[in-house]
This record gives structure tokens, C-alpha cells and sequence, in this order.
């Protein structure tokens, strides 16, 4: 007997007035809908995956700041020192991390190797795809007050000046046909349309915002911050990128920074003792974001675009912190701030006395590397989070997310 029959056999039973029958009926529908799309995630969660439904990406093209900067600002202006790589790469990798970004899980995920950033000229291979974050970028062009913040130069649309010239001289080269060595370190020409673009930037925005404006004046940029983002998505899809991955901006009133700089009072600060107030403004950052992506769906008709929610993956690992075997949510593991700052890897005089950045002994127990960047440990939590599509709109796998969503019957 099927959920139609009987619910009409318990109206006729009850005498059901036309309102609770109908109701009645649409609830069975959603019961019915619930346990298909339970099922659908069961097959998923146990793997059962139709192979033949996911997507090979040839390469990945990354923009974005210090969350997934793979060596961009260490090219370009001083390389990241130790102990910043020491958990996976063993030395210094150009990342602010111990080990690695989200950026690197998803590599591994799509069995690509790690990016390489663009900047970097010593020894890096862009077959499959480059990276152009850098650390302090933001998504807005270089202003005197970001700049006074000591935000980088590299912003967004530099960023993608970057990609058009990297493109340009890619076909060119495979039009002149270089040699057989060059072709090996360059994407094909077809793998620019096939390639996998991510963006993860907004939260130096966020930041240079924080420090220079009123709450108040913070939320009334952000419409024109959004602006800018769709800006830069649309120059990337009249350059030939077709398939998005775009991140939205994490809890920043959770990083130790903003707790230790910004202290919250008692109305201000959240259950888990963030600043209330800084994820509030991440909050309707990612509102707005993600209601521009929902709009560029319908004005870029042969795109694919995935927005997906780092903010929720973040805050749950902060809120079962000791859960996940996380001490302490709001502790970091190297440099110190405070009374006195010394980032990471680095040193400064203290009443005479140098003192050193130095790790903790097991960055593994912290969420926080270095106050304001996440550990590998906690990149990874992230990751496995975001990557099977479950916090995504559309809730599409990554190694799905070529193609675009089927539309639900009306």
C-alpha cells in the first residue's frame, strides 16, 4: 500500500476536513521525498558512488589569501621560515601552516598533485593547473588603508591579470610548438574549459574592515566587497572558466587573534567565547555571497557554480572542539600574542632578551597553527566536511561538481 492510499483511507477514517487531508497528503509527500533522498545519502556515505557520473578534472586554478596560499607571497616578498611546513613537508612550503591547506586536500581528493603557485619560478610544474592566492590579498583592489593594514598588493583582480597572462602564454607556446618538455609543465589548451577554479578570499576584507571602520560602516561595504567578487567570477567565465568551487568566509571572531586583540564582553561573546560580533559580519558576508552566486547561476548559463560553506564546517569543529580532540578551541600552537608579538617562525626583543615564535611540540591538539591560520590537523576535519558536498548549494560533491544540478519536478 503506498503513502497515497493510505493517507486517503485515515481521511475517510477520521472524516478529515479537506484542510487536514490535504495536509495530510503533503506530509506523506515529504516523508516519501525524506526517505529517497536517505537513501541517496546512505549510497553516497557508503561509497556506492556511480563512477561514471564523476567529474575528471585535467587541473585546478586557485584564487584566494593566506588560507590557501601554496608559496604565492613566499615567491613574491620573503619565504614563509620554519617551522611553518614541519608536520608534512618537512620544511618550509610557502604555506602558513604547519602542513597543509584545504587547498592541498582537495588536490588530493581530485588524485591531482599539490598547486604550485604562479609566482614561484624555481623548479614549479603547472601541468595541472596553478595557484594564484597569496597571503593578505583581498577581494577588493589595494587601497592606502589596506595597505596601511599591511594587507598584500596581490588582490583579486591582480590575481586574475595574472590567469589571463598565464593562459595567453600558454597557447602561445603551444602554438609555436615548444618542446615536448615545455608542453609537460603547461595544462593543455583544452584543460583551461575542463578545470576545476576555486576561490577561498573575503576574509581580509573582513579584517581590513575591522580595524579601520565601525561595525556599522563594516556591514555597509559589504555589498560593494560583493560587487567586486562577482566581478572577478565573470571575467574568469569570459577567460573560459566554466566550473566554480567557491568558499565563503570562516568564524573570524573565533581565530585567537581576534579573542586576544578584540576581547569580547560578556554581551559579545558567543558560547564558545568568540567575538560575537566579528561572525556576525562573516555571517552576512556569506548571506549576500551566496545570494550573488545564486544570481550569476542565471546570468553565466554555462557555468557550474558550487558555494560552500567553510563557516559552518568551522564552527562546528570549534564548537565540539574536545570531541574532536581539540583541548582547547581558542588556543594556537606557534608564535605569541598579546603583551608582546612575535608571529611564527619569527623573533623580537622582550626587555632585552630575544624571544623565539617557536611551536608547541603537537600542533595535532590545536584548530589554530598561529592564531589567525588553521593547523593541518584542523584543514583536514575541514576538508572531509566540505568535500563530500553535504554543507554545498547545491549539495554536490566536489568529484561531482562538474555537472550542473538536475532540476526538481515541479
Amino acid at each position: 500500500m503506498n503513502w497515497s492510499t493510505r493517507t486517503s483511507i485515515i481521511s475517510r477514517r477520521w472524516k478529515a476536513p479537506w484542510g487536514l487531508k490535504h495536509t495530510l497528503q503533503a506530509v506523506a509527500i515529504a516523508l516519501s521525498l525524506a526517505l529517497a533522498f536517505s537513501v541517496f545519502m546512505v549510497r553516497k556515505r557508503g561509497n556506492i558512488l556511480d563512477r561514471s557520473n564523476l567529474c575528471h578534472f585535467p587541473a585546478i586554478f586557485n584564487f584566494g589569501d593566506s588560507n590557501s596560499d601554496t608559496g604565492g607571497k613566499s615567491a613574491a616578498f620573503h619565504r614563509r621560515p620554519y617551522p611553518n611546513g614541519y608536520s608534512f613537508f618537512n620544511k618550509p612550503s610557502g604555506r602558513y601552516c604547519d602542513g597543509r591547506d584545504i587547498i592541498d586536500f582537495i588536490a588530493e581528493k581530485l588524485e591531482l598533485p599539490y598547486l604550485g603557485a604562479y609566482l614561484d619560478s624555481i623548479g614549479t610544474n603547472f601541468q595541472h593547473g596553478a595557484n594564484f592566492a597569496t597571503g593578505g590579498s583581498t577581494i577588493q583592489p589595494m587601497d592606502t588603508r589596506m595597505f596601511e593594514g599591511g594587507f598584500s598588493p596581490i588582490s583579486l583582480d591582480i590575481q586574475l591579470l595574472q590567469f589571463a597572462q598565464f593562459k595567453e602564454r600558454t597557447l602561445e607556446l603551444y602554438n609555436e610548438g615548444r618542446s615536448s618538455y615545455i608542453m609537460s609543465r603547461l595544462p593543455r589548451p583544452e584543460d583551461f574549459s575542463k578545470a576545476l577554479y576555486t576561490l577561498d578570499i573575503g576574509q581580509n576584507d573582513l579584517h581590513a574592515g575591522i580595524k579601520s571602520m565601525t561595525e556599522k560602516q563594516m556591514l555597509e561595504s559589504i555589498p560593494s566587497i560583493i560587487i567586486h567578487f562577482a566581478h572577478a567570477v565573470e571575467n574568469l567565465y569570459q577567460l573560459g572558466a566554466r566550473i566554480f568551487w567557491i568558499h565563503n568566509t570562516g568564524p573570524i571572531g573565533c581565530l585567537p587573534y581576534s579573542v586576544i586583540y578584540y576581547p569580547p564582553k560578556p554581551a559579545n561573546k558567543d558560547q564558545n567565547g568568540c567575538v560575537k560580533s566579528h561572525n556576525e559580519i562573516a555571517q552576512e558576508f556569506n548571506r549576500q555571497l551566496k545570494d550573488k552566486v545564486s544570481q550569476l547561476r542565471k546570468q553565466l548559463p554555462d557555468a557550474v557554480l558550487t558555494y560552500t560553506d567553510i563557516y559552518t564546517a568551522k564552527y562546528s569543529l570549534i564548537s565540539e572542539a574536545k570531541k574532536q580532540g581539540f583541548p582547547d578551541p581558542l588556543g594556537y600552537c606557534c608564535g605569541h600574542y598579546g603583551d608582546y608579538s612575535v608571529p611564527c617562525g619569527g623573533k623580537t626583543m622582550v626587555n632585552g632578551t630575544e624571544i623565539s615564535g617557536d611551536p608547541c611540540s603537537k600542533p595535532e591538539l590545536y584548530i589554530s597553527w598561529d592564531a589567525i591560520h588553521y593547523s593541518q590537523a584542523a584543514n583536514q576535519i575541514v576538508a572531509n566536511r566540505i568535500l563530500d558536498g553535504f554543507l554545498s548549494d547545491p549539495p554536490t560533491p566536489i568529484v561531482e561538481a562538474c555537472h550542473k544540478p538536475v532540476p526538481l519536478p515541479n
